[in-house]
């Protein structure tokens, strides 16, 4: 199943909820088999986008951690002469 543009999400919390919603609905045991799993195949999709969010933002701390342990990092000016 491929992921449309319309059904990427734009935050970690965002697909949470989204997943969270379809968990409740398959969970209710009013579904059909076939909407069973179609749920099923969204939850997959929302769970791989909610694990490449959170991949970037383990990226982003490892990357703010490097730079607060190395200390600031200075860049010398050029100047005119």
């Amino acid at each position: 199943m491929t992921t449309k543009k319309k059904d990427m999400i734009a935050t970690f919390e965002e697909g949470l909820d989204k997943l969270e919603t379809i968990v409740r609905e398959m969970e209710d045991g009013k579904l059909p088999l076939e909407s069973l799993i179609t749920h099923y195949e969204k939850g997959n999709d929302l769970l791989a986008q909610c694990d490449v969010k959170l991949k970037e933002a383990e990226k982003k701390i490892e990357i703010l951690k490097a730079k607060t342990e190395a200390g600031p990092q200075f860049e010398e000016l050029e100047t005119e002469q």
